[in-house]
C-alpha cells in the first residue's frame, strides 16, 4: 500500500491492487486533483475513511459516437419534457448527488471536503455540471472534471424524477466534443446507453493524445 506525502505525486498507475486501490491520504488540493485525473487516478472513500485514490483496469468508458439512446428516450428528448443547463448551479448539483441514496452504500462518497474541492476545481474551469430542469425545480443532473485534454471525468448523477439524469447526460454526450466519457466502474445504466470496458493502458493513451 502506497501512502501519500505532502508532495504532489502518486506511484505509478500498475501497481495498483487488483480493485484499483492505488494509493491512501494526501490531499484534495486542486493541484492534486488536476495531476490524479491527468494520469488516469481519482478519489472515491466514504466518510471517517482515509482519502483512498483509484485507477481500476479495465475502465469503463463511453465513445459519444456509440451512445445508445432508446426510442422511448427519443420520444421524451423531442417533447422537451426537461430544460438543460449548463454550470447554472454547480454546488447544488454536487449536493443532490450526496443526497441521493443508492442500493449498497450506507452513506455518501461525497464529504464535505469533497464537495468543496470539487468546487474549487469548478471555480478554476476544471469540473462543470449539467443542470435538469422542470418547471424551474431541479430535478436531475451529473457533474465530473474536464482537465482540458478531450476527455471528461464523470463523477456523479442524480434524478428527482424519472429519466431526468438519463436525459441530461444524453443531451450532453450528444452536444459535446469530447472524445471519451470516463465512466470510471461499471454501471447496468451506463452500460445500457452504451459504455464499455477498456484497459487502463488504452484509456492513458487517450489521456496522453
Amino acid at each position: 500500500m502506497h501512502f501519500l506525502s505532502h508532495k504532489i505525486e502518486f506511484p505509478d498507475v500498475s501497481e495498483a491492487s487488483a480493485e484499483g486501490l492505488l494509493a491512501v491520504g494526501g490531499d484534495l488540493s486542486s493541484e492534486r486533483l488536476i495531476h490524479a485525473y491527468r494520469n488516469g487516478i481519482f478519489p472515491w472513500y466514504e466518510n471517517e475513511e482515509p482519502i483512498l485514490w483509484w485507477s481500476p483496469d479495465p475502465r469503463f468508458v463511453l465513445f459519444p459516437n456509440e451512445l445508445k439512446v432508446s426510442k422511448s428516450m427519443t420520444q421524451i428528448i423531442r417533447k422537451n419534457t426537461f430544460k438543460i443547463t449548463k454550470n447554472k448551479a454547480f454546488r447544488d448539483v454536487l449536493e443532490a448527488c450526496a443526497q441521493t441514496k443508492r442500493a449498497g452504500q450506507q452513506g455518501t462518497w461525497i464529504t464535505d471536503d469533497m464537495l468543496e474541492a470539487y468546487v474549487k476545481l469548478h471555480d478554476l474551469g476544471f469540473a462543470l455540471s449539467v443542470e435538469v430542469w422542470q418547471k424551474n425545480k431541479l430535478v436531475g443532473g451529473l457533474y465530473g472534471v474536464d482537465i482540458h485534454n478531450g476527455v471528461f471525468c464523470g463523477e456523479s448523477m442524480f434524478s428527482k424524477v424519472s429519466n431526468a439524469s438519463k436525459f441530461g447526460f444524453i443531451s450532453f454526450v450528444q452536444n459535446s466534443d469530447y472524445k471519451l466519457i470516463d465512466c470510471q466502474l461499471h454501471t447496468k445504466h451506463l452500460k445500457s446507453l452504451g459504455a464499455k470496458h477498456i484497459s487502463r493502458a488504452e484509456y492513458l493513451k487517450f489521456l496522453l493524445n
